[in-house]
């Protein structure tokens, strides 16, 4: 059995769609209560678990022969909640624990990266058998601008027009993180996901184009207003303005040896997606 938190999630639901592909058991952690389709639908067991309330943990972890530790998306407890859940793994006796964390976490500029850091140093200490994934930013996340850079014909980027990023699909991430939770001779190991090539707003845009079969040129959009308060808002901006200025590029060679092939490209992935319809 092979433990998932974060399983509501775009990538969570991945990576229980790689594991179930495999035939491993695979218990889904949700937040909230509710109907999980795309999770029942894979045969997975879901269950409820709250990331910071540690206490129920020994009940989800029993029996676990793996632990994939995915916290949601600029979550301010990522750092001190991974290092309770890493210990109430060790007591669990679960063989294996995967955290997911992101490219070049030691950017402590960036506050959702500095946390990940942290996890990964609690992580190395924590007495179980470890490996990190750490995956740059997915091609996914510009899936829901399609039908309005269709409309238009422009791509609004927050993060420039000089810079790159190494987009990456998260199927690939999420087969990687299969062959992390259930291959052997992999633990200590800290495993890069990056995309085939440094894509950078001019060039997505041009991709888009050809998929939708007109011109989309990408316009610089700089966000307005001071950096704000609140820890998501933060964490979002300071990392568009990081982006903006250094890129978000990582080498594709690691991914590469996991998968056994090289990563989809974003042109792959476009071909992948429906055309948006008319209004």
């Amino acid at each position: 059995m092979i433990v998932v938190t974060g399983a509501g999630g775009r990538a969570g639901v991945a990576v229980v769609r790689a594991l179930r592909a495999r035939g491993e058991q695979v218990r889904a952690v949700v937040a909230r209560r509710g109907p999980r389709p795309e999770l029942t639908d894979l045969g997975a067991e879901v269950v409820v678990g709250e990331l910071t309330q540690p206490m129920p943990w020994a009940k989800l972890l029993d029996g676990a022969t793996a632990f994939h530790l995915l916290w949601p998306q600029f979550h301010p407890e990522e750092a001190e909640g991974s290092a309770a859940l890493f210990a109430e793994a060790r007591r669990a006796g679960v063989g294996r624990v995967v955290y997911h964390s992101v490219l070049r976490p030691q950017t402590r500029v960036l506050p959702h990266h500095a946390a990940k850091d942290r996890a990964e140093e609690a992580l190395e200490s924590s007495g179980v058998a470890w490996r990190v994934l750490q995956p740059c930013a997915y091609a996914q996340d510009y899936d829901t601008e399609l039908p309005e850079v269709a409309r238009t014909g422009v791509l609004r980027s927050l993060w420039g027009l000089r810079t790159a990023q190494s987009l990456v699909d998260v199927e690939d991430v999420a087969e990687a993180a299969a062959v992390l939770l259930t291959e052997d001779g992999l633990d200590g190991g800290t495993f890069e996901a990056a995309g085939p090539e440094p894509l950078t707003a001019a060039r997505i845009a041009e991709l888009m184009g050809e998929r939708l079969g007109r011109e989309v040129v990408a316009d610089d959009v700089i966000p307005a207003g001071e950096q704000p308060s609140a820890y998501a808002a933060r964490c979002r901006r300071a990392m568009l303005d990081h982006r903006r200025a250094h890129g978000f590029v990582g080498s594709p060679r690691v991914l590469t040896a996991l998968l056994g092939r090289p990563p989809g490209t974003f042109a792959e992935h476009l071909a992948g997606l429906p055309l948006p319809t008319a209004d």
